[in-house]
Order: C-alpha cells, then structure tokens, then sequence
C-alpha cells in the first residue's frame, strides 16, 4: 500500500492535469481532492524540488506539471517522496535479506515487489486522471456529493 502524502500526490497530480495544464492554486487542488491545503503544500514543494511541478507565485500563479501527464509515472511519484512500499525491505523483518541470504518469505516478497514496481512504472499521472474524471462524471451522474471548486463550478478532476 502506497502512504497517504503518495496517495495525496497521485490525486492532485491527476487534477492539475485534468485542469487543462493552467496553473491552479494548492487550495483549489486542495478543496478538489478534499485533502488537507498545508499538508497538500508540503507535498508539492517536495514534487517541485524533485521537477515533478513548477510553482508560480502570484497573479495567475499556482502549480503546474513540469512534464505532460503520461509522462510522470507513479514510481517517480514514489521515488520524490521516498515512499516505503518502494523501500527494499524484508517482509518478517530480517535485515540482511537478498537473494544470496533469504528468508522464508523472500521468494514471496520479491514476487510481490517486481509486480508493485511494474505496476509503478507502467501507470501515470494521465491514466489517474482519467480515472477521476470518469469517477467525478459517474457520481455527478448519480447525484453523489461531488466537491465543487471555490468559485462555485463544479471540479474537473
């Protein structure tokens, strides 16, 4: 499982791109994805230091992807904010755990870990994107609770 500010990550990711590519301020992103707006902050000025995103402050500022959206994969994501579900580490907690020296678990666990990796590698910031557009489309459809930007038009996430 990836760790929330990963999770947090992903979604905001995938609304900036839905936005269209304009810049859009952390509070609209925030409100969007209904996720805390200085904990969303934290995590993309750490997107920004690793080029994931370009910050403009100001008029007509906010954040932007650095790349196009099928071009950011979910493993870089993970690399920028040194997820632990990427972490080498052994499942029952054995130390020196590798091939030369495995646990019980090890076959298992690096099994398990080429597939997350994959998984990681293959899908994008587009591919979140159009998951939650189709998700916001579906639950608008249904009359589900579906957050709405601050100025009163309903999010394109």
């Amino acid at each position: 499982m990836l760790s929330q500010a990963t999770a947090y990550a992903a979604s905001a990711l995938a609304c900036i791109a839905a936005m269209g590519g304009n810049p859009v301020l952390v509070k609209v992103i925030a409100e969007a994805c209904e996720m805390p707006a200085a904990y969303l902050a934290k995590i993309i000025h750490q997107l920004g230091r690793r080029k994931l995103v370009l910050t403009q402050r100001g008029v007509g500022g906010g954040v932007s992807l650095a790349r196009r959206p099928q071009e950011i994969s979910l493993l870089e994501v993970c690399v920028a904010l040194e997820d632990p579900a990427i972490q080498p580490r052994c499942m029952l907690g054995s130390v020196p755990c590798h091939d030369d020296r495995a646990c019980p678990a090890h076959d298992f666990c690096s099994t398990h870990r080429a597939n997350l990796m994959e998984f990681l590698r293959k899908t994008t910031i587009a591919d979140i994107a159009a998951f939650e557009t189709r998700r916001r489309w579906k639950a608008s459809q249904s009359n589900e609770k579906v957050p709405v930007a601050p100025e009163g038009e309903p999010t394109q996430v």
